[in-house]
């Protein structure tokens, strides 16, 4: 299972800097009109110990997709215009990443003439929900001839469209709705990007910004909607990306970092979408797989294949810390502690699985 983030923000604000130090992609910041994309490994401090149990000859690392587009100015979605077309882009992702210029510097352009958090937030929300209110209107503009032919469900479907059109129209972003189940059951096929989990990132110049003013008013911001805010030194830490491992540890120990910002953030988007990781290994390859917090044994099964979702029969379970602990299966066997897991078992991240299925 690939999950996949979409970062927006205005122009100037380190965005493609953000992109670049997740992926170390070495996009170019200017002058674009189309969406980065790049796909990540997940790093997992768990993989190097399994592989030299196991000496597996093969690594299959969690994965995540990140599409960064260009800056959305005040404006530019009404009408269908260059701003709807780059939302576009982010229709189908998991997340947004939302960048926020946190520091002053006069000599980087921004698309105002001061620093303001919250007024940065707002706009982008508003580009999101206009674009958005123009793709619920053209559902219910589709479903009007069927509600007054009398079909039930399209009835259904346009009063909740109107409701969510209705909010959206005031300026509320759809995650802030409080959508019920009929009302998201209306929307889904809209992909509304409003309604994204969103996790904020200030861009700061250097490591002391994080205390500053901007960077509070940030975390003020992401407080009133649950929400996650990351700090990251953009531009540092994407020329970081590009070094090798060990002279990275050098620089971020420089900028008094204990891990780089890609660590940091995945770990924040991994918790803004509720997402764990459980784990196959053997002698052939370690293979890390994600799903979804609360998934049950069958569910977790059929993100390696749908056969062993189908043909479920139980799921034996070791735990990472377990396995490292003792030093082998046979010893985690010995000890009891291996378990057999029947369809209720909720999985847990680090869960090292192994499946029974019928074929």
């Amino acid at each position: 299972m690939s999950f996949i983030c979409g970062i927006v923000g205005l122009p100037g604000v380190g965005k493609t800097a953000i992109f670049n130090a997740i992926t170390a992609a070495g996009a170019a910041s200017f002058g674009k009109d189309e969406a980065n994309r790049a796909t990540v490994s997940v790093p997992d401090s768990r993989i190097a110990p399994l592989v030299a149990m196991y000496n597996a000859p093969k690594i299959v690392p969690a994965q995540m997709e990140v599409v960064d587009i260009p800056g959305l100015k005040a404006g530019s979605t009404a009408a269908g215009g260059r701003g709807s077309k780059l939302l576009a882009h982010i229709k189908d992702v998991d997340a947004v990443i939302h960048v926020v210029r946190c520091f002053d510097d006069d000599a980087l352009p921004h698309e105002y003439d001061t620093i303001d958090p919250a007024r940065d937030v707002e706009t982008i929300d508003l580009e999101m929900v206009v674009a958005d209110a123009q793709t619920v209107q053209n559902k219910i503009d589709r479903l009007a001839k069927k509600a007054k032919s009398g079909d039930a469900d399209a009835r259904r479907d346009l009063a909740a469209l109107e409701l969510v059109k209705e909010q959206l129209d005031s300026g509320t972003p759809a995650r802030k709705m409080n959508l019920g189940e009929r009302d998201l059951a209306a929307v889904f096929d809209c992909n509304l990007v409003s309604l994204k989990p969103v996790l904020y990132v200030a861009n700061l110049k250097t490591p002391a910004d994080a205390e500053n003013k901007y960077t509070a008013a940030l975390r003020e911001v992401a407080a009133t909607e649950n929400a996650e805010c990351v700090t990251v030194c953009g531009r540092d830490e994407a020329d970081i990306a590009q070094l090798d491992p060990e002279d990275q540890k050098v620089f971020l120990a420089e900028l008094g970092l204990a891990e780089s910002s890609m660590e940091r953030l995945i770990q924040a988007a991994y918790r803004t979408l509720g997402l764990v990781n459980f784990i196959t290994a053997g002698p052939k390859e370690v293979h890390i797989w994600t799903c979804n917090a609360g998934d049950k044994a069958p569910r977790a099964a059929g993100k390696i294949h749908s056969d062993m979702e189908q043909g479920f029969i139980r799921m034996e379970v070791m735990t990472y810390d377990d396995l490292i602990a003792l030093g082998s299966e046979a010893a985690v066997t010995k000890a009891g502690k291996l378990r057999v897991e029947g369809k209720e078992y909720v999985v847990q991240d680090g869960d090292i699985v192994v499946i029974r299925f019928n074929k």
